[in-house]
């Protein structure tokens, strides 16, 4: 928790100690109001002096009025404070997550990354907000009741300060026991977090098969496993409460008994006797309050220790060059060239890519083909470093990719994933990704080439009809040619299809085909997929088996030479459309 404190807390240090100072005042005040009442009692009302009475009672709503409104003091500055903080917090993990490698998200998962940006930061904001309001208030108090009380007669004050050590004690069992159960607890929501989301993104497969009753099972199990922890910790921070006051009481019904005694002898007076009770009960709810506050932020210190996880992970990918470097021109070096590349996921026992070598020269095509698992999609993410090498060499434009600053390398060579993603907005603000200022003409013109132009014609707003989250309102087909219009703004030098036609007819699949080999002089295209009429034309085709070179040559050099891809033709197309 310091740690984060310390990083994110020093633009607020000035509201933090006007808060704070507030909440002093305020205390100073309610420790006055028990040795007023005293001398009410001896002075004013033993004495039969109205005139005293009134005034004193005078005076404590007026110190009841004056802490109100620095109470309301430290309120604001605790709300701008903890909000402020957290917005910052949050911001700088969402910054931190955006620049995450591929590996790293890999790691964390999304379930719990998506946890710690909202329940996380939740538990610090509230950590944060209870401590300017309470930290100082309860503590205060309880000390100066203390003090007040010991001031008032010394041998009962002792009494009381014998709990002391005892109530510390029960703080130290309960927290030491109680924080590894509030770790678990952040583990076990990101598990129910993960269950939620698979649930909610895969319904419709859900209800397809019928498997809603074992996804309930699912899900329940893991809200109970989050559950029981909750009550564990719930049940030992349930003990601290009634030990404390147990403690307390004790010590107070001690402190009466003394008292009473007292009073009678003549040692004390019964205004005195009252102050002490008063300092006694405040001190009683400030113990109860300061160990809700410790549970407060117990869990605060959880969270942050989580947050500052993601914060303080090292970059696994960084900026090779703080400016941009000089591109050669068209022609002068290859688009892709990839020596000895070897690849391995973390925690992978073998490696996704061996040993791959091609060269590709600018203006040529690229199809890559292979079975499911072969390392097709591995392969293009090394190109624009969402994941670097374990061995071997990535060049672009005859660098190696990790010389390039990123934002100039993913500029240079746009990737088409998969999964076509679409964000809430409008076309216009999707197709904008790569180039913020692009022109009307040069959106319509990536359309035209990603076979997209008419059905975005034919919509009512045109460029800016509505997108819903993750394109809903658009079929899957519409959703993959907006990705690759998408990818075509800006003219990039190298452009990646990662299997990102797969929902396209044949016909449309063709004509983009077409389209891209028309702007061959100026873009490269690298071309995934599991369709071989979809690379059969290339230049050159790699053809990968489980993460090796099968096969790389032209169309006819592979059917003579590979026997894998001449399976992998003859089990699409007649042998007349494979030799055509």
């Amino acid at each position: 928790m310091h740690e984060l404190l310390s990083r994110f807390m020093r633009p607020y240090r000035g509201r933090v100690a006007l808060g704070m100072s507030a909440k002093v005042v305020e205390v100073i005040f309610d420790l006055m109001t028990p040795v007023i009442v005293a001398r009410m009692i001896d002075r004013g009302v033993a004495g039969h002096d109205a005139g005293l009475v009134v005034r004193l009672g005078g005076l404590l709503v007026l110190l009841a009025c004056v802490g109100y409104c620095f109470t309301l003091v430290c309120q604001k500055m605790a709300a701008l404070v903890s909000q402020g903080m957290g917005t910052d917090v949050r911001n700088a993990l969402f910054r931190k997550v955006m620049g995450l490698s591929a590996a790293d998200v890999d790691r964390f998962g999304t379930p719990s990354l998506t946890t710690r940006l909202t329940n996380d930061v939740n538990q610090v904001q509230l950590a944060v907000a209870l401590g300017i309001r309470q930290l100082i208030r309860w503590p205060f108090l309880a000390v100066g009741s203390m003090v007040a009380a010991c001031l008032i007669d010394l041998r009962l004050g002792c009494i009381f300060l014998l709990c002391t050590p005892l109530i510390g004690l029960a703080f130290w069992f309960v927290m030491s026991h109680a924080v590894p159960y509030f770790r678990q607890m952040q583990v076990r929501l990101d598990r129910v977090s993960l269950l939620a989301r698979e649930t909610l993104s895969g319904m419709r497969v859900i209800r397809a098969f019928r498997h809603e009753d074992d996804e309930q099972t699912r899900f329940g199990e893991a809200a109970r496993a989050q559950a029981q922890t909750a009550i564990s910790a719930g049940k030992l921070t349930s003990l601290l409460n009634p030990a404390t006051f147990l403690v307390l009481n004790l010590g107070v019904v001690a402190i009466l008994w003394s008292g009473a005694i007292r009073i009678n002898v003549g040692d004390l007076t019964q205004g005195e006797v009252m102050a002490f009770v008063n300092y006694m009960t405040q001190t009683l709810l400030a113990v109860g309050y300061v160990a809700n506050l410790v549970v407060v932020f117990t869990r605060g210190a959880a969270s942050s220790q989580r947050i500052m996880e993601v914060l303080n992970t090292p970059d696994a990918l960084t900026d090779g060059s703080d400016a941009e470097l000089a591109l050669p021109a068209r022609g002068e070096e290859p688009a892709l060239q990839l020596e000895g590349v070897t690849f391995s996921y973390a925690g992978g026992e073998s490696s996704a890519l061996t040993d791959v070598t091609l060269t590709l020269e600018e203006g040529q095509t690229l199809g890559i083909i292979g079975g499911t698992g072969s390392g097709k999609s591995t392969l293009v993410q090394l190109l624009d470093r969402l994941y670097d090498p374990t061995s071997g060499t990535v060049r672009v434009l005859g660098r190696d990719v990790r010389e390039y600053p990123l934002d100039q390398l993913r500029n240079t060579v746009s990737v088409v994933p998969q999964l076509a993603s679409l964000l809430t907005g409008t076309i216009r603000s999707n197709l904008a990704w790569r180039d913020a200022s692009a022109t009307d003409a040069e959106l319509w013109r990536a359309l035209e080439l990603a076979q997209a132009e008419d059905f975005v014609r034919a919509k009512p707003q045109g460029l800016d009809e509505p997108v819903e989250a993750d394109g809903r309102n658009f079929s899957g087909g519409q959703r993959q040619r907006l990705t690759i219009a998408r990818a075509l703004v800006g003219s990039p030098r190298i452009i990646v299809l990662d299997d990102s036609a797969s929902a396209l007819d044949f016909a449309t699949d063709a004509r983009l085909r077409h389209a891209l080999a028309g702007i061959a002089d100026r873009t490269t295209s690298v071309v995934v997929s599991q369709r071989v009429s979809a690379v059969m034309g290339a230049d050159k085709i790699l053809v990968l088996d489980h993460g090796c070179v099968a096969g790389l040559g032209t169309h006819r050099e592979l059917l003579k030479d590979c026997n894998l891809y001449r399976e992998i033709c003859l089990s699409q197309l007649s042998e007349k459309e494979v030799l055509a």
